[in-house]
């Protein structure tokens, strides 16, 4: 069996392994990271040798932990990601060339309309018909989108918001509160099949899946990182946060939301989240925990979103795709029994 885990950030993670008698037996790990002393490579193999097929990640990684020599330096990978690589190869998983892809980039609609697509999107690429999916948002008014599992009266001043004009949604993933205004957001979703991230935590689900849009960031000179769980940041503050949604289809729904540009002062003006959390932090102004990438770049948002989709085609070769009328009257119908009605956006008060 053989497994592969590109540390997001970091280098590459190669496992060869057999089973026999429920074990794992020949074990050896390989890569293009860095490790001293050399033969830390032996205690590392010897601590994955023997254990039950059943290990999860987290175990694996306490095993290789526990046999490290003192002082052992690892460089561009953790013991994580050796319980990671193993975890995949047990599971067979594939990589991101192991698919064809699709990029969708069309006409803006509601903010409800986007949700819903997410979840029509998702399900079918679960389903089995349609391929792996990259989609930027594009939206005709300002929202604000609240976390699955978020009150909506503990995150949202309703006056705030009616007052700056934003309408209040809710998503199905979880997570916290995205201030959507017209033209000041990059937001974007990937539908993908959930044996992409077999094997992976959460935590290292997230960052797998971002890595691109990083490599795309620093492309345009950002330095740009991934601070678990799900925050997208840069030296000078947060860029954007990213959330996630498994469907029992086995569709996995992962979306990110990046600050294109920002107004501080509405921010804290409509939720009500922002004041904690600046509070929580001894911070007066929003705009100083994000740096959004209009003051980065001087980019305009078209270039920036440009600079997205090159680098996801260039790494997984993907081709421009449509979403299809019954893609479209699906998502309109799940808006008008879900994501448009009280019921949901107020299941949790």
């Amino acid at each position: 069996m053989h497994g592969e885990f590109k540390v997001p950030g970091g280098k590459l993670v190669v496992v060869d392994l057999e089973v026999r008698n429920g074990l794992i037996s020949d074990f050896h790990l390989a890569g293009d990271f860095f490790l001293e002393p050399d033969d830390a490579l032996v205690d590392i193999d010897a601590a994955v040798n023997g254990l039950p097929v059943e290990t999860d990640a987290v175990a694996i990684a306490a095993a290789v932990r526990g046999a490290l020599p003192d002082g052992a330096q690892l460089l561009g990978f953790t013991p994580e990601s050796v319980g990671t690589a193993v975890r995949r190869a047990l599971v067979t998983a594939p990589g991101w060339s192991d698919f064809e892809w699709e990029i969708l980039h069309e006409r803006a609609v509601s903010p409800r309309m986007n949700l819903a697509l997410d979840e029509v999107l998702t399900t079918r690429v679960g389903d089995g018909r349609r391929k792996p999916t990259l989609r930027i948002w594009e939206w005709d008014e300002s929202a604000v989108v609240i976390g699955s599992f978020q009150s909506f009266r503990n995150e949202v001043d309703p006056a705030g918001a009616a007052r700056h004009g934003f309408d209040v949604v809710r998503r199905i993933s979880g997570g916290g509160a995205m201030l959507m205004a017209a033209g000041s957001i990059v937001t974007y979703s990937l539908y993908v099949p959930a044996s992409l991230v077999a094997g992976m935590t959460f935590a290292d689900s997230y960052a797998f899946l971002d890595e691109w849009v990083l490599q795309a960031l620093r492309s345009l000179g950002i330095a740009a990182v991934y601070q678990p769980l799900n925050d997208i940041a840069s030296p000078s503050g947060k860029i954007g946060g990213a959330a996630q949604k498994r469907l029992a289809n086995g569709g996995v729904l992962h979306h990110a939301t990046l600050s294109y540009d920002m107004d501080g002062q509405v921010m804290t003006e409509v939720l009500r989240i922002g004041r904690e959390k600046l509070s929580d932090k001894g911070t007066t102004s929003a705009a100083k925990r994000v740096d959004p990438l209009r003051s980065q770049t001087g980019l305009s948002r078209e270039a920036i979103i440009s600079r997205f989709t090159d680098t996801f085609t260039g790494l997984y070769g993907a081709e421009r795709g449509q979403i299809t009328a019954d893609e479209y009257a699906e998502a309109e119908a799940l808006v008008d029994a879900k994501f448009a009605t009280d019921a949901w956006l107020h299941r949790v008060p």
